[in-house]
């Protein structure tokens, strides 16, 4: 467009191609690091299919330290140079959470600084305007960047982090032992309770790996993970070529088949499809067919090694084949089929050509994908199942095959052990606030407003006070005598004491307040009040004025009025809130300008949007 030189344009083309294939080969380098199967796995000699970790969100620096001194000077009227700890604090505590060690003391440094958000949020984060600090996180699959002033990405992204560390505690558990499987299934169940938590609480997430169709896939993924893992449990003593043990087995292994198969159709519907790594879809089609394999291998074994003896339970092994079917072959009845050796041979060697079309669809799988390809691991048990396959089939008697025209039937998944989410347990995780000293979060919170501390001298009057206290912490003023020397001073019903004789009183009671006054006896006894200030009326949507005590007065002046219909000689001005202020807006700001509430002429009032309101709704966030 800049040039009609096609020279130039051609020339500009080719450093473009240049520049997009260098672009191409960083994000396909980006995602081998995110969403390789090979990072977090446990250490010691293997022989399982790898497990799938989650990787870690990354984030920029946030510096809190001038936003949140200038909030506690303008908002708590408070010197905000005695805060500078618990803001450093703070800052050590998220960056801390950068690399957080993969065990239960990594969960808890997680938990614990979402935790701390909270109470961040409450005190430092009004729901009418922003604080000016900027939060980026990368998104874990693309590395793509999100930007936002808004403190719920920080909150969701943290939890993302939740349950990515616990995916990656699970793959590092040693699933050679009963104590590491356990682990390993505790870990996916708390990491698809927390990504389920995410997904329910956060419903507008902007980070794509955050979304509701990738959570809801990455909770199935987990939870097949448990699934394979509690397969894994039960079979680690060995299995025993045993009838009613080989029932279980085969019902057991068919249902991680199932649950991976469902995990595999999640990941291929769209919008997840275009951005699910490919690795995971080939990975999550090959447990499925791997473990479908071994479900018919497993029923083959009952039928081809299990003859019906004359000492056996007839009606108990009928009843337990036929739990395996939905349905059986026409012409065969389960009992007959115990009975006829023909038939038992028939249908065994049908469920083993079956185990071995699903194996041999593994090991294709497995080859079409690069970095499964590479992992010798997954290509040395499916190779090695399959061919066990193979010789069993080999072992049966092959006269007969050119006139077996049954079809294996598909086998009913069953497993004694529900696998389900385990929701995140945040009560016990215990965190102090690092802000405990600006008061009970309660009444000293980002919503609250107040007027200036005053300073109040309180006399004893004949030995009384000329008002009661009342409330929690603080305490507040309570019937107080408009006759008394405090009310002449200033001090008014409902003030809370924040101050006694110079003492921070915030966090005391009724009882220890009076103890204060009754320490002093007859002396005069200074006192620092503050009035709560009707949020409602302060901040009503018409008035342009917002003050807070600051040096500066802030205008907020809100275009929200709409037209009346009517009026075709006017144009509606723009919905949009802007923030103004300087030497340039003192004069008008120093009265407060109020937007007419109806054009004249109009026959009824409109309803007219708060820049509040518009400010405090979550989906101008998410």
């Amino acid at each position: 467009r800049a040039t009609t030189n096609n020279k130039v344009r051609e020339q500009v083309l080719l450093e473009l191609s240049f520049v997009n294939s260098d672009l191409q080969i960083l994000k396909e380098e980006l995602e081998g690091l995110n969403i390789s199967v090979e990072v977090y796995q446990n250490t010691e000699e293997t022989f399982s299919i790898p497990l799938v970790p989650l990787g870690l969100k990354e984030t920029k620096e946030v510096d809190f330290t001038l936003p949140l001194k200038d909030f506690i000077l303008e908002h708590y009227s408070e010197d905000s140079s005695e805060y500078e700890d618990e803001i450093a604090d703070l800052m050590d505590l998220r960056q801390a959470c950068h690399t957080p060690s993969r065990d239960e003391a990594g969960i808890e440094m997680l938990i614990s600084y979402f935790l701390q958000l909270g109470y961040v949020e409450n005190r430092f984060f009004p729901p009418t305007r922003h604080m000016g600090v900027l939060f980026t996180w990368y998104d874990s699959f693309t590395g793509v960047p999100v930007c936002q002033q808004n403190l719920l990405l920080e909150k969701a992204s943290i939890l993302f982090n939740i349950g990515a560390l616990y995916t990656q505690i699970g793959t590092r558990c040693n699933r050679q032992t009963q104590a590491g499987l356990e682990n390993a299934v505790d870990a996916f169940q708390r990491a698809a309770g927390v990504l389920s938590y995410l997904k329910e609480t956060f419903t507008h997430t902007p980070s794509y790996d955050m979304s509701p169709a990738m959570l809801n896939v990455l909770v199935k993924m987990m939870l097949a993970q448990a699934q394979e893992c509690v397969f894994e449990q039960i079979g680690l003593p060995g299995i025993r070529n045993e009838f009613f043990t080989l029932v279980k087995m085969t019902q057991e292994v068919a249902k991680v088949g199932e649950v991976y198969m469902l995990v595999n159709t999640a990941m291929n519907q769209e919008p997840v499809k275009e951005n699910i790594p490919y690795s995971w879809s080939k990975l999550a089609q090959i447990k499925s067919d791997h473990y479908k394999a071994l479900a018919h291998y497993f029923i083959a074994t009952i039928l081809c090694d299990h003859e019906l003896q004359s000492g056996d339970d007839e009606d108990q092994q009928e009843k337990a084949l036929s739990q395996l079917y939905d349905y059986m072959p026409e012409g065969l009845m389960v009992l007959t089929v115990l009975k006829d050796k023909v038939q038992r041979k028939q249908l065994g060697k049908a469920h083993l050509r079956k185990a071995i079309v699903y194996h041999e669809e593994a090991l294709r799988v497995c080859g079409l994908c690069k970095k499964l390809r590479n992992i010798d691991v997954l290509q040395e048990v499916l190779t090695a199942a399959h061919k066990r396959s193979l010789l069993k089939y080999a072992q049966q008697e092959t006269e007969d095959d050119f006139l077996s025209l049954i079809q294996a039937p598909d086998i009913l998944p069953k497993t004694e052990h529900k696998i389900e989410t385990i929701a995140p347990q945040f009560s016990k995780v215990k965190v102090k606030d690092f802000f405990h000293r600006l008061g009970p979060l309660t009444v000293f919170s980002a919503k609250q407003r107040w007027t200036a501390p005053r300073t109040i001298h309180i006399h004893h009057e004949a030995g009384e006070l000329g008002f009661s206290l009342k409330g929690g912490s603080p305490v507040q003023i309570y019937c107080l005598d408009p006759a008394c020397s405090a009310a002449s001073m200033g001090l008014k019903e409902g003030d809370y004491i924040v101050s006694v004789g110079g003492v921070d009183c915030k966090w005391l009671g009724v009882n220890e307040v009076l103890e204060k006054f009754k320490s002093v006896g007859e002396q005069p006894i200074e006192v620092e009040v503050i009035s709560c200030q009707d949020t409602a009326a302060s901040m009503h949507s018409k008035s342009a004025t917002y003050s807070v005590g600051m040096q500066k007065t802030y205008s907020l002046i809100c275009l929200a009025m709409e037209e009346d219909k009517t009026d075709q000689t006017k144009k509606a001005p723009l919905k949009l809130p802007f923030l103004s202020w300087g030497t340039k807006n003192r004069q008008k700001a120093a009265s407060t300008l109020c937007l007419p509430s109806a054009v004249a002429g109009s026959s009824r009032m409109k309803k007219k949007l708060s820049p509040f309101t518009l400010l405090n709704t979550e989906s101008s966030l998410y």
